[in-house]
């Protein structure tokens, strides 16, 4: 048959996820291109591999076949064009990879500086996502890698087509108001001891900023909440790291926040250890076929390196006099 991987990875996508829009946005495509590869495919079998039914469209039993046989033909091509990469004696190509705004900031320059000096011939494309969005990046074939996050009360799913490898793990802290609670600053631990673990049940008469429930944060956040007997008052619904700081120095509101997230805009707030165990793993996303791709092989080793350290900022200054929290 005369079709191509760009094909054949549109009807899979369409078969797992149900609509050409959802498909263009996926793969990167508009949804008139879409259709267009969908239409190729079905010149190429001589089968018709849609219908429609009303507004929507659906495959049809050689559609739901071919989608099936599909997968397995775009895994095979992976493992061969890893074949032919493993005969190269320099690494070259590209790899594409998606990450989210701490990683875009934090890890991935290192490791392109690294990457730059070990393997000249390999190409780097980075495209920053939404953190929550980089899973069905990989899944989807839109990039080789992903950089992303895991938490254990809510963890990302598990396929066994895919590689889920943790890189880092943080501890997170509680980003405060100057002098909202007072007793738990470094001068109520010792000089040395610094601030003292602070209960999230001190927390209930306070508003939060936090991502929407919705989200893997959103929600891993609210439920270490709620396990230490307390519902956040989110009063701001904010994804982005720098916005959210922004606000908690401003004075309206706290979060949640761990070192390299405090990396991305250095801020007057008090920052304060949680007692209950609260985490995140970045982990390292990639599908199982692809994971003996020289241009992958090559990265991974580099992104595991930990971040390299940087000079404290100071983070307890005086709010401004006209900030409130409610």
């Amino acid at each position: 048959m005369n079709w191509t991987s760009s094909q054949l990875r549109s009807l899979t996508e369409l078969d797992r996820r149900g609509t050409i829009t959802a498909v263009a946005a996926a793969l990167g495509y508009t949804p008139g291109g879409v259709s267009q590869q969908i239409a190729a495919l079905e010149r190429a079998t001589g089968r018709k591999l849609l219908r429609r039914v009303g507004r929507r469209v659906e495959l049809t039993e050689a559609g739901r076949a071919l989608a099936r046989h599909a997968d397995r033909i775009l895994a095979a091509e992976a493992e061969a064009v890893a074949a032919v990469e493993r005969t190269r004696t320099e690494i070259t190509g590209v790899l594409r990879v998606a990450l989210f705004a701490t990683a875009a900031a934090e890890i991935l320059p290192q490791a392109l500086r690294a990457a730059r000096e070990a393997h000249p011939g390999l190409e780097v494309r980075s495209r920053d996502m939404e953190v929550d969005d980089v899973y069905d990046a990989v899944v989807s074939g839109a990039v080789d890698l992903a950089l992303g996050l895991d938490y254990p009360d809510v963890p990302i799913p598990r396929d066994p087509a895919l590689r889920i490898v943790p890189l880092h793990t943080e501890r997170f802290a509680l980003a405060v108001p100057p002098g909202t609670f007072p007793g738990q600053g470094p001068a109520a631990g010792g000089a040395s001891a610094g601030p003292l673990p602070l209960d999230l049940r001190r927390t209930e008469p306070h508003s939060w900023i936090l991502p929407p429930a919705d989200t893997y944060y959103g929600r891993a956040v609210r439920t270490a909440c709620r396990r230490a007997g307390v519902e956040p008052s989110v009063r701001h619904e904010v994804t982005d790291t720098a916005a959210t700081l922004a606000l908690v120095e401003a004075g309206v509101g706290i979060s949640t926040v761990t070192d390299l997230m405090l990396r991305l805009r250095p801020s007057h707030v008090d920052v304060l250890p949680l007692r209950e165990p609260l985490e995140r793993h970045i982990v390292m996303i990639y599908r199982t076929t692809a994971e003996s791709l020289p241009t992958l092989t090559s990265l991974i080793p580099l992104l595991q390196s930990p971040p390299l350290p940087r000079p404290p900022q100071p983070n307890i200054t005086p709010a401004p006099p006209s900030a409130t929290l409610s």
